[in-house]
């Protein structure tokens, strides 16, 4: 943001005030609206913020959807914990009790196990064969309650098991730890002379645990993943805010250098030339003509970096349908013949391709009167099938085309910036550029598709 300079009032520049603002309003008449300017300034912004922020909707109900599951998986270590101290109570107080000997040094042995087992699950250790090793003993544990106390609350540790199972390890093992909680407790159940229908409700409810819990770690991953995408959604347009900043830094570095060029181009030739008339003492009505020119060269070249800086701000820009006036100018300017065919039939072209064409041909014409001075420029518009081609070709005299296998062409023979933007521009717009020497001048020829 440019901001005032200290002592002078807000928005005027402490340079020259009243030459600023002329000066804005003659490149363009609503430069001086500061209504018109904050509104504009502010749908850049926007724009520019909305490319690189994600909806913050969507941030919202990513944040609380981490927090509930946060909060889930919170309580879980409290629940593993009361599971296993009412497993212990209940096995403590079940037949046969706990002892140092024959089933007791079983179910003793078993506890411990269980609260080995489950303190190691407890630590959320990243190690993934202490987690299998912790679950498989669980579980091994459980089925030993089981087998020693039918009536006991053996079950429970299974159900802590596969639930754990499916909710930390991947699916491959966690299936493999639910088929060894299954074969474990129907066979703890077959021993213990368990009902049958007590059984297999055990083990549709293992089944069902294992599932709610493989559900929520699902909802887990896909959480996870959003939150990954997203981050790569938001760097993803940060880099493209980035690319679209240099190919508008790139557009209007190519509008300015097509339009600057092609002015003071023409200008320095029509003061040069006053300057000779002046110089040699003649110049009678000719100086006066001569500089009227320039000043039609100024006053144009104005006009036209009004239209580029316009193009922010979506006013009309030079397209094809001007290439007749373009010439007429050049001719005007310069005293050197330029006509314009047009070939095809014409047809509505887009805006960049029309401003394209305009802009090859302006830098062309350029090029033609600051390097090679020829007899004559032709322009050539064909609307062919598959797209529109556009030729620029001069003709030189004997003298020039000696300077011109001498080397003294300049910019026209490649090395220049403006055949560097010509081609470009091509680039951009999915067309080619070719620019080379011919018998008697130079060609460019600029191919874009329909």
């Amino acid at each position: 943001m440019f901001r005032p300079l200290v002592g002078s009032s807000a928005g005027v520049s402490g340079l020259h005030p009243r030459m600023e603002s002329e000066t804005s309003r003659a490149l363009h008449p609503r430069a001086d609206d500061i209504r018109a300017r904050d509104a504009y300034a502010s749908v850049v912004s926007n724009a520019a913020f909305d490319a690189v922020t994600p909806d913050v909707s969507t941030r919202s109900a990513l944040a609380q959807a981490r927090e509930r599951q946060e909060a889930a998986a919170r309580l879980l270590r409290p629940l593993a914990l009361a599971v296993a101290v009412v497993m212990i109570v209940g096995a403590a107080r079940a037949h046969p009790a706990p002892g140092f000997g024959g089933s007791g040094l079983a179910v003793t042995s078993a506890l411990v196990v269980l609260a080995l087992a489950t303190v190691e699950l407890m630590r959320a250790s990243e190690s993934r064969p202490a987690q299998v090793l912790a679950l498989s003993a669980l579980i091994l544990a459980s089925g030993v309650l089981v087998w020693t106390q039918p009536n006991g609350t053996g079950p429970a540790g299974l159900f802590l098991a596969v639930s754990v199972g499916a909710m930390r390890l991947p699916t491959r093992i966690s299936l493999g730890a639910l088929a060894l909680a299954a074969v474990a407790l129907a066979v703890a159940s077959t021993h213990a002379w368990r009902a049958s229908g007590s059984s297999v409700g055990v083990e549709i409810g293992l089944v069902a645990f294992y599932l709610i819990a493989l559900f929520a770690n699902r909802a887990r991953e896909a959480q996870q993943q959003a939150e990954r995408l997203l981050a790569e959604l938001e760097a993803s347009r940060h880099v493209q805010a980035e690319a679209g900043a240099l190919r508008e830094r790139g557009r209007l570095a190519r509008e300015m250098h097509d339009v600057l060029a092609h002015s003071l181009s023409g200008l320095m030739l029509q003061l040069e030339g006053a300057r000779m008339l002046a110089a040699s003492g003649r110049a009678g009505e000719e100086l006066p003509a001569a500089l009227e020119r320039a000043h039609h060269l100024a006053r144009a070249g104005l006009e036209e970096a009004r239209r580029a800086i316009g193009a922010l701000r979506d006013d009309e820009l030079p397209g094809a349908d001007r290439l007749e006036q373009l010439a007429a100018d050049f001719e005007r300017d310069s005293h050197i013949a330029a006509k314009l065919e047009v070939s095809g039939a014409p047809r509505p072209l887009p805006s960049e391709t029309s401003l394209t064409i305009y802009r090859v041909a302006q830098e062309a014409l350029t090029n033609c009167a600051k390097h090679a001075r020829p007899k004559c420029v032709e322009l050539r518009l064909q609307y062919e099938p598959r797209g529109t081609r556009l030729v620029v070709e001069d003709h030189a005299s004997i003298a020039a085309r000696a300077h011109l296998r001498d080397g003294a062409y300049g910019g026209m023979n490649g090395d220049g910036y403006g055949l560097t933007g010509m081609r470009e521009r091509a680039e951009l717009a999915g067309g080619h550029f070719d620019a080379a020497p011919t018998l008697d001048g130079f060609r460019v020829e600029l191919w874009l598709p329909t």
